[in-house]
């Protein structure tokens, strides 16, 4: 009898498949419906540079999502590929059960550009893994903590996204994302975003009074605080539909997880490295998190990493003398040295060029020439630096728009030449607002160029 791969074919290179078919007939894409996918094939990139890709036609496109919030410092680097090279030639791999000098230098490398006390690091693979690393650390570090106790539970926010796996999908408050896959991992609890626009507490009033972070104590106390571990919240809510935290908000928040022994999570796999304007998110408030997590901006997608950062005293509670203390996780992969070495470059160039400056003064520029577009569709347009959101309504009544309507715009920008993106599988009859996420090394004529875009498309009838 043949076996398996006796039976496999080699096809001659004069009929090889192309990407596309190859594609169509083995990819399996994240969050898209396959059917009928051939008749409306995915883009294929052949390649970057700077704010822009290109794809298999030779179109190019102002990529004005930077990947998927992620190539912060722009494409085409040739610093960051040298790091990586150098790299690989000298150590390709070595776990993190022992140690290796990239990991340090950048463990190093954050614990400077962090608060004094915030700079224990652990490495991950990506921003879900380091959510979830997060979750860990917070149940593991309440029980060390706080002795006959049973404190696992996380508030989190709806709207909020934290990731794919399954206790990060467990804290995201997406139910479009979440039904596929429920039950998932008990003791996540919800409360209402940030949303001035459509808030049903003080949408009416003549500013935001914060009762959304209100709601967190309301929950925790309700709940029994000698149940709940953490707080989880984004800086800006991301790929939920572009919520700045309001000024006082995560001032508020830190307070009240002050007040009833609750560790303060903080999710900047988005909004870290000089996506808000700030080189963190959390600097628009002045607090300082007990965890952090980061992963997009950390080497700016040029290999994949993620990291989880906690505080000295949380560290220290991992630090008794049984062994039972000691934090049980491991990561194959995360800290791989090469990515190590694409975010120390990468940094280097953030920190040289200030990109989160540029951030700040271009994003306040696009924001306030987005919000002079006279259009019937456009609701809101809220942000802060370089990330912003536009959101789309049918009528006065702040219907939203339908959803084959956003599919139809987001079609037209992309003919237009400018990729954007749309916070798919949020809330249900809610993935309405489109979304802007550039390179930090955005300019004043592509930002004009984004305008224009987006003028042609929605300011009209």
């Amino acid at each position: 009898m043949a076996t398996f791969r006796e039976n496999i074919v080699i096809m001659p290179q004069t009929v090889a498949c192309s990407n596309r078919d190859l594609d169509l007939k083995h990819l399996w894409h994240g969050n898209l419906q396959h059917r009928g996918l051939e008749l409306r094939p995915p883009l294929e990139v052949t390649s970057a540079d700077g704010c822009y890709v290109v794809d298999s036609e030779g179109r190019r496109y102002l990529d004005g999502m930077a990947g998927l919030f992620c190539v912060n410092v722009g494409y085409g680097r040739r610093e960051i590929v040298d790091a990586v090279a150098t790299q690989m030639s000298q150590l390709a791999y070595y776990p993190l059960t022992q140690s290796h000098g990239p990991a340090a230098q950048l463990a190093g490398r954050l614990a400077e550009l962090l608060p004094p006390g915030l700079g224990r690091v652990f490495f991950t693979n990506s921003g879900s893994e380091a959510v979830e690393t997060a979750f860990k650390m917070a149940r593991q570090c309440a029980r060390q903590m706080h002795p006959g106790e049973n404190r696992y539970k996380i508030v989190a926010r709806h709207r909020g996204y934290h990731g794919f796996t399954m206790g990060a999908l467990s804290a995201t408050g997406q139910s479009v994302r979440r039904a596929a896959f429920e039950p998932l991992v008990p003791g996540f609890l919800h409360v209402p975003p940030p949303d001035p626009y459509r808030c049903s507490f003080c949408c009416k009033q003549p500013g935001c009074s914060l009762v959304c972070a209100d709601e967190i104590e309301r929950v925790i106390r309700m709940e029994g605080p000698e149940t709940v571990a953490a707080v989880i919240a984004e800086p800006v809510i991301g790929g939920g539909g572009v919520f700045p935290a309001p000024d006082g908000y995560l001032e508020r928040l830190r307070a009240i997880c002050d007040r009833y022994g609750v560790l303060l999570i903080l999710d900047e796999v988005i909004t870290g490295f000089g996506r808000t304007g700030k080189l963190f998110g959390f600097e628009h408030s002045g607090i300082r998190p007990d965890i952090l997590t980061f992963a997009k901006g950390l080497t700016s997608a040029y290999l994949p990493l993620g990291a989880t950062v906690a505080s000295e005293q949380v560290f220290a509670a991992f630090q008794e003398e049984s062994d039972s203390s000691k934090f049980v996780q491991v990561s194959t992969f995360g800290g791989h040295p090469s990515s190590c070495a694409a975010a120390l470059a990468n940094i280097e160039i953030l920190t040289r060029e200030r990109l989160w400056e540029n951030s700040a003064t271009l994003g306040a520029y696009l924001l306030e020439q987005l919000r002079g577009i006279r259009s019937p569709w456009i609701g809101e347009v809220r942000g802060r630096g370089l990330l912003i959101g536009m959101e789309l309504v049918s009528d006065e009544n702040k219907t939203p728009l339908p959803e084959p309507r956003m599919v139809q715009l987001l079609g037209e920008f992309r003919e237009a030449g400018l990729l954007v993106g749309r916070n798919v599988g949020s809330a249900p009859g809610y993935c309405n607002v489109l979304i802007l996420s550039p390179p930090l090394i955005l300019s004043r004529e592509h930002a004009d160029t984004i305008v224009a875009i987006a003028t042609q498309a929605l300011g009209r009838r």
